[in-house]
């Protein structure tokens, strides 16, 4: 199945270059890259131009991944019938979407850092890990008041979850995909803690951006 791999992967990267909160500043006629983080996710969204904005971006980051996997299993689910397959398949589609959403090359490869498509991941192909997952980031988010932190480490409860899920309703076992399923996580989980390096520093220094729903005000028209 290595086409197939390939252009589930490559279909994903195209559904993940929709870089909605860049298109969402645009509209109001800012450059997200020059305000805040200068970053195109969800949370220099909430911080430049407000809570609306903001949860549209999250959904449409998330969805990214999700459409993604559901293409790959439209194309797919008819030629192949085995469902361990399908899944690894979607899995590639969502993780293309992630690096589409992290290095689209209509953006010269700069985009966002992968936790909110990462999210529409975990939806599509991992649904019973997500309430974890959400009770830790909510937790920590409202704890600390630091989102690079809940999302850090939800990221890694969620690789957690793969790994501790597949041992125990022994998908090690039967799946012969599932191994490589976790590689995949374990990858996407890297990369965006990689990308999320500049907030890591911040937060061992004590001066990382605190999460508040009040945007800072912004010129329009920059």
């Amino acid at each position: 199945m290595i086409i197939e791999r390939l252009v589930s992967l490559g279909i994903g990267y195209v559904c993940g270059m929709f870089v909605s909160g860049y298109l969402l500043g645009k509209a109001k006629h800012v450059d997200l890259r020059k305000h805040g983080s200068g970053n195109i996710g969800t949370t220099n969204t909430l911080r430049v131009l407000g809570v609306p904005y903001a949860v549209l971006t999250l959904l449409c980051d998330v969805l990214k991944a999700i459409l993604a996997a559901v293409i790959v299993w439209l194309i797919f689910h008819g030629r192949i019938t085995d469902v361990n397959a399908q899944n690894l398949l979607m899995l590639y589609a969502a993780a293309g979407a992630v690096l589409g959403h992290d290095f689209p090359c209509v953006m010269k490869f700069k985009g966002g850092k992968g936790v909110a498509t990462t999210l529409g991941l975990l939806l599509a192909i991992f649904p019973k890990a997500f309430w974890i997952e959400a009770v830790v980031f909510i937790g920590l988010v409202a704890l600390f008041r630091y989102v690079s932190l809940g999302s850090i480490i939800a990221l890694l409860t969620f690789l957690a979850q793969v790994i501790v899920f597949g041992i125990l309703d022994g998908s090690y076992a039967t799946n012969p995909y599932y191994l490589e399923m976790t590689v995949i996580v374990g990858f996407l989980v890297a990369l965006s803690i990689f990308l999320h390096r500049s907030n890591v520093k911040r937060l061992l220094s004590g001066t990382e951006n605190k999460f508040t729903f009040h945007p800072k005000k912004v010129n329009e028209g920059e």
